[in-house]
């Protein structure tokens, strides 16, 4: 199985989501397996006829003897998790950017409430019309398709405040710093980021600053200066930063991934 990532080619929702995959079963029959590692991204995963096996840190999509669509919805994770495919499946995947499904679903914070990973229906026609997507056998027809499906949903809101404090997030800048600014106490910018991100400030923090640092490491000459780019104190904060997301220490960490990866935070 190989996958391929695209980015949207309608410019409206490029502002919301990063991109999308389709797995398309084969008959090879090879499994696949990767480590995912935490990020800020909402991840929808639409699958035909599979079971998905939850374990801890570990989802495994097996075939189903049932004709069915499994969709789940996955926002936060704070260590590695691996993910097994024991067979090839039919499968599209779409990752949201940080605020990016907030701008389709109503009161997206009633489902960041709830548990990490869910059974995802926000919409009477989302399975149904997923389905007919995955049956299509051109890919053309299922990029527009999936695209004219998500624009259909798309909401009038503006969220630009919150956007305006999660780039402040994003800085260096003391969080107390940030909620001075906006004329808001800290503890109301923390429920605002559990409201529309489904985590605190500090979190989102922490994985911007190690995707950021994954995402440019071919540009630093060495890991003291990639950790100052990134603006970590000094390198033990780099370095237990990384240990707390990965499990591994940086230098173990870049030894196993190829950053020139454009899908860099799919690791396979």
């Amino acid at each position: 199985m190989k996958i391929k990532f695209y980015k949207p080619k309608n410019s409206i929702l490029k502002k919301y989501i990063k991109g999308y995959y389709f797995i398309l079963q084969d008959e090879t029959g090879q499994s696949l397996k990767y480590w995912t590692f935490p990020n800020n991204y909402c991840i929808i995963s639409v699958s035909l006829n599979t079971d998905v096996l939850l374990e801890e840190n570990k989802m495994t999509i097996i075939p189903s003897d049932q004709t069915n669509v499994s969709a789940d919805l996955v926002w936060r994770y704070a260590s590695p998790v691996e993910i097994f495919y024991e067979k090839p499946v039919t499968e599209i995947t779409i990752y949201f950017k940080p605020l990016g499904l907030n701008h389709f679903i109503r009161d997206f914070s009633t489902i960041l409430r709830q548990k990490n990973i869910i059974e995802f229906d926000a919409f009477h026609d989302f399975k149904t019309e997923m389905e007919k997507i995955l049956n299509y056998k051109k890919r053309k027809i299922q990029i527009r398709e999936l695209e004219n499906y998500w624009l259909s949903k798309l909401l009038d809101k503006n969220l630009s405040l919150m956007d305006e404090i999660m780039r402040d997030v994003e800085s260096d800048h003391m969080i107390s710093d940030i909620a001075e600014k906006h004329h808001i106490s800290r503890g109301y910018l923390n429920k605002l980021f559990l409201k529309y991100l489904g985590k605190s400030p500090s979190e989102y923090r922490k994985i911007h600053r190690f995707r950021n640092s994954v995402a440019t490491k071919k540009h630093a000459k060495n890991l003291t200066e990639l950790s100052y780019d990134n603006m970590f104190y000094d390198q033990s904060h780099f370095i237990k930063n990384f240990k707390n997301l990965t499990t591994l220490n940086p230098n173990a960490f870049f030894k196993q991934v190829n950053t020139h990866k454009n899908n860099i935070w799919l690791f396979i």
